[in-house]
């Protein structure tokens, strides 16, 4: 069977729609991945099947006061398409370059909005997933069959973020509010704020609401890293000013940028203590040592977990002028007017803001079986983070932690479409990764190690995510400057892949 097969319908209520592709989500996975598959791939019928009314995924998710990338745009963004505004773009901008994206490449017609997969069963009698979806508010059912799954909705719930149990939150008489359910009536005017968090989204509220309330507070239990920096490039607005063409600028910015980004990775294993002083001095000429010793001195090593940019210095400014305010302690409980802390002291409160992360959501929810039996993704091998042992013809996008989420889509996109040519050549409608004979007493471990890298959004959920190797096959790096050149160099007729 080859992987472009006829239109099938399925005797039931309702037609089922037959494609050669099936991707999920519309976010900057989804639309990447849709355009690299239609130029590469012209023939290739495909849909994008997105829970939301729009496309955008996190970006139309997140809705909090200065909600913007803390990820440049020159590597955030495509590679197909040249970014030209501030490195640091707010999720009305990147929503913009979507659109353009989408639009410019006809891709709109292959996109179903408001349909939320409910479950996804593969077949081996037939070679094909079958997709069940509801649609609408109505929630009416709809089925698709696909000869492949490309798994682009991204890692976390975007129904409901993460916020622990504190005590007492019951008695609190205020609002709580996560960053992920931005209320549209939400009227700060007055209104003492406390921000629970230290990470990106944080430190994002921050300096967007400082000013707008009475005074906000950052609430956090340890400090985090963060980099200070104008929020443009140097080298991109020479280039303007000497008239070279966008998509130059792009490619040379984007190299820039990478070249940069390695080095820094490096020193921060090679020589932590000398980043940590750069980075927290960079602070400490905005805030003094004493606070900054206080409120933003990690104890941990450089890039163990993700380090935020500050565009402008915006949120120390923020704390400079007293608008704003950091308190580095632990929360007892919550009480009627704010926040009891361990330290015995007490946050008044009038609104609380839980910053408190995401919670992981592997492979969208989706109630995956294969031949009639549960697919738990826990009890499968990864094969370099995109797809997975046992699990035939389905493809997964999952971005780098160090670098750009958007450099992977591509790494991805071009494995995904060599794959389907391949098999189209081999004339085979099947390819399911399994371990080789070499590989079967490889120690197993969890999907990334915390020595590397353990923001708590991974640690708590490290049980459901598949497992992985001690060889470079069954893990999942995190280290673009090696897949850049490991990915586009996969033998694709390696033992690896079972071919069917």
């Amino acid at each position: 069977m080859n992987v472009i097969a006829p239109i099938r319908e399925a005797a039931s209520s309702h037609a089922t729609e037959h494609v050669d592709m099936l991707i999920v989500g519309a976010g900057i996975s989804g639309v990447g991945s849709a355009y690299q598959l239609a130029k590469r791939l012209p023939d290739t019928r495909f849909l994008i099947l997105e829970s939301q009314d729009s496309f955008g995924g996190t970006w139309r998710t997140h809705r909090y006061p200065g909600i913007r990338s803390d990820s440049d745009l020159h590597t955030f963004g495509y590679s197909f398409k040249p970014w030209v505004g501030p490195p640091i773009a707010s999720a009305e901008e990147i929503l913009k370059y979507m659109g353009e994206v989408i639009e410019d490449n006809d891709l709109g017609r292959h996109i179903r909005y408001g349909h939320r997969i409910v479950s996804a069963s593969w077949s081996s009698a037939t070679n094909l997933w079958t997709v069940h979806a509801v649609k609408g508010k109505t929630e009416e059912p709809v089925t698709f069959t696909a000869n492949f799954l490309w798994m682009c909705q991204g890692y976390y719930r975007h129904s409901k973020g993460y916020t622990p149990e504190w005590p007492d939150m019951a008695k609190f008489k205020g609002r709580i509010v996560h960053p992920q359910a931005w209320p549209a009536d939400l009227d700060l005017t007055d209104k003492r704020v406390v921000v629970i968090g230290s990470g990106a989204t944080a430190a994002t509220i921050l300096p967007s609401i400082a000013g707008k309330c009475a005074h906000v507070t950052m609430l956090q239990r340890s400090p985090t890293y963060f980099r200070i920096g104008r929020n443009a490039i140097e080298l991109a607005e020479e280039l303007r000013r000497l008239q070279i063409k966008e998509e130059w600028i792009h490619e040379i910015v984007r190299r820039k940028i990478l070249f940069e980004q390695d080095w820094f990775t490096k020193r921060c294993i090679s020589e932590p203590e000398q980043v940590k002083d750069e980075l927290i001095g960079q602070i400490s000429a905005i805030l003094g040592p004493d606070y900054t010793a206080k409120h933003f001195t990690p104890s941990y090593r450089p890039w163990r977990q993700r380090i935020a940019f500050v565009p402008d210095a915006d949120l120390f400014e923020g704390i400079k002028s007293g608008k704003a305010s950091v308190v580095t302690d632990e929360i007892e409980r919550f009480t009627e007017t704010g926040i009891k802390l361990k330290s015995g002291g007490e946050l008044p409160a009038d609104i609380i803001v839980t910053a408190t992360g995401f919670d992981l959501c592997v492979l969208g929810d989706i109630a995956f079986a294969i031949d009639g039996k549960p697919l738990d993704f826990a009890e499968t091998v990864t094969y370099r983070g995109m797809m997975f042992t046992g699990v035939p013809n389905l493809a997964w996008v999952f971005g780098y932690f160090r670098a750009s989420w958007t450099l992977r889509t591509d790494l991805v996109a071009d494995f995904v479409c060599r794959l389907l040519a391949h098999m189209k050549e081999k004339g085979v409608g099947k390819v399911t990764p399994a371990l080789r004979p070499e590989d079967h007493n490889m120690p197993l471990l969890p999907w990334i190690d915390p020595e590397n890298f353990n923001p708590g959004y991974m640690m708590r959920n490290m049980h459901l995510l598949p497992k992985r190797g001690d060889k470079p096959e069954w893990q999942h790096s995190q280290d673009y400057w090696a897949e850049k050149d490991q990915i586009p160099a996969i033998d694709l007729d390696d033992p690896a892949f079972v071919y069917g």
